[in-house]
């Protein structure tokens, strides 16, 4: 199995406890991982793959955004540092210096295209409500 398959199993998994948990789809940054998904969407093993990992169908949705990855730590708690996978181009170029930007600051800032859905006609985006203050 390629590091890009095994990062977009441990994405999947992070995004099926993002929906079961109500908050916001994870943020897809790397085009490596991404160009995998890809690959992979609309075939059997697509659908195993996605009932195996996050317990539900998962779709796909263009989605342009530039800002923090949210979900870093969530990943970092259960599978350790993001490895060079998540800084590499769909060429296989590393962006060394996001991987150096991370290894520093431990944050991540990227931009993204497309993002995960909840694949059953649930857009997987709960917007956030702001709490009300009581008088």
């Amino acid at each position: 199995m390629s590091t890009a398959t095994t990062e977009l199993r441990r994405f999947l998994t992070i995004t099926g406890r993002c929906l079961k948990n109500g908050r916001p789809a994870p943020e897809m940054f790397s085009p490596a991982v991404d160009a995998v998904w890809h690959e992979m969407l609309g075939t059997p093993q697509y659908t195993a793959l996605c009932q195996e990992t996050a317990g539900r169908s998962i779709g796909h949705v263009a989605a342009n955004g530039y800002g923090p990855i949210a979900w870093v730590a969530a990943y970092e708690e259960a599978y350790g540092p993001l490895p060079q996978i998540w800084f590499t181009d769909a060429d296989g170029t590393v962006d060394q210096e996001a991987v150096a930007r991370y290894h520093l600051t431990g944050t991540v800032v990227a931009e993204w295209d497309c993002t995960p859905t909840g694949g059953d006609g649930d857009d997987g985006f709960a917007p956030e409500q702001p709490e009300t203050s009581r008088r």
